[in-house]
């Protein structure tokens, strides 16, 4: 029960948790999927791996908090469409994904409207002209708030890494700022670095 194998729950007694993580290569997530599909990049890696991805969608028009509006280069007056989605891995809860955009960048498309955009954002903001040509990851750990731990129904004393990405268009201006937060035992991140 220490390691996080097995947990009780009422009325269904012993359960032996999945323990498969959820391999992800952030520095694909731009690139272009090798079978000619396109489809929102969660979607396309978790189908990759053979296994069965969904998601809950809220969309919000916000004041964005300080810590998004800065890194969206946002004044006090500006707006942010944010895309709030709890995605699924075979049924089960994964992690979430808030990702804001400017709203005067994307007034009007499908950003801004609620559903699931099957060939992703970041398609629909290449074809607004933003297309992000350049990234920057943040990634931390840490204990998470009791809205996450209800909403990814994490075991008591499972850490979650946050992971902040703020993808920039070919002017160097901030397109999108996403804020996944991953629980600790259910993902894997890998990079890839070409040196040559």
């Amino acid at each position: 029960m220490n390691e996080g194998l097995v947990t009780r729950a009422p009325r269904r007694g012993t359960i032996v948790r999945d323990r498969r993580p959820l391999l992800m290569y952030p520095q694909r997530e731009l690139a272009p999927q090798p079978t000619g599909e396109v489809r929102e990049a969660f979607a396309y890696a978790v189908s990759q791996e053979g296994r069965e991805p969904s998601q809950l969608i809220e969309v919000q028009i916000v004041s964005p908090v300080e810590e998004i509006a800065s890194r969206l280069e946002l004044g006090d007056a500006d707006l942010a469409v944010v895309r709030r989605r709890l995605r699924f891995v075979d049924g089960q809860p994964y992690n979430t994904n808030d990702s804001y955009f400017p709203r005067d960048l994307v007034r009007g498309s499908e950003i801004e409207r609620p559903g699931d955009i099957a060939r992703g954002a970041n398609r629909v903001l290449e074809e607004l002209g933003h297309g992000q040509v350049r990234v920057v990851d943040d990634i931390m750990a840490r204990m998470p708030n009791q809205s996450e731990a209800e909403r990814l129904q994490l075991e008591l004393g499972t850490p979650v890494v946050v992971y902040i990405r703020v993808g920039y268009d070919s002017g160097d201006t901030p397109v999108r700022v996403a804020v996944s937060v991953l629980p600790a035992d259910k993902h894997l991140i890998r990079y890839e670095l070409a040196l040559r």
